[in-house]
């Protein structure tokens, strides 16, 4: 029996590790094509080739990008090109936007020495990155035809929406600000049949989680309290997106979904 996302297409922004892979291969073994955009320099491009090459052995498309997934010239460039590609083929818009951007700078708002503070600069890429880039995909993506009814956009938080780490003030507020987009895009896509949901995922050992400070032992504490017993995997997230992106889940949109085993649930 073939899965129903057969032959559709997912874009996937930061492909190339942690969640974004997990997800990328997972719609890949569900029947999707795989469009991924990833930044990545020169020692870790051998692991997004690998990637591209796993969903091909699965007999998909992988198209991938390296580049900035935030710049504005960027993002129109790939949106043209996945534009002029899908005008060929027999499925011709993106079922599945996943937003997993993972960018930003770790510094405290407060430090003894001004040097060591969170600069504006520094702010304001962060969320842009992190959060506001969301709105422009998803707009690049409906002004072209991109996506339409039964599409869904998912996005990628975190607990520190509403909990403060040290260093991790500027990400908190680019997830607030992401869940925020979410939600305003859910009221707006609702009359397209699109959805939005953020997924919040519980502490996950992933590249980007381990340039926290203090990540380590942030890994102890989270497999201790999770009544499941572990860690969160990437492998976790991917899944449940595969499974929310069914056609019939029409009627969830505007959401945090938490894939943390209950980790989130117990103080």
């Amino acid at each position: 029996m073939s899965s129903p996302l057969e032959g559709q297409w997912a874009l996937i922004l930061g492909a190339s590790s942690g969640f974004g892979e997990a997800t990328s291969l997972e719609l890949a073994r569900q029947g999707m094509n795989v469009v991924g955009v990833h930044l990545d320099r020169k020692a870790t491009i051998p692991n997004a080739e690998r990637i591209q090459s796993e969903i091909q052995a699965m007999g998909r498309q992988a198209i991938f990008f390296n580049g900035n997934a935030a710049e504005e010239g960027k993002r129109e460039e790939i949106l043209n090109v996945v534009a002029d590609h899908l005008a060929t083929e027999p499925v011709k818009q993106v079922r599945v936007l996943l937003h997993s951007l993972a960018f930003g700078t770790l510094k405290s708002y407060i430090a003894e020495d001004p040097a060591a503070e969170l600069t504006k600069a520094q702010m304001e890429m962060t969320v842009d990155v992190m959060a506001h880039s969301l709105v422009y995909w998803v707009q690049g993506l409906l002004r072209r035809g991109l996506m339409g009814h039964a599409g869904r956009v998912y996005a990628m938080t975190s607990e520190g929406d509403v909990r403060v780490w040290q260093t991790y003030g500027a990400v908190s507020a680019a997830k607030a600000a992401l869940e925020s987009h979410l939600r305003q895009l859910a009221v707006e896509l609702a009359p397209k049949g699109i959805t939005a949901n953020a997924i919040r995922a519980g502490f996950t050992d992933t590249p980007a989680s381990r340039k926290i400070p203090g990540s380590d032992q942030m890994n102890i504490v989270a497999a201790q309290k999770n009544p499941s017993g572990r860690l969160t995997l990437p492998t976790d997230v991917g899944k449940a997106i595969a499974i929310l992106s069914h056609p019939d889940n029409q009627w969830m949109t505007g959401n945090v979904i938490g894939v943390d085993g209950g980790e989130f649930c117990v103080a």
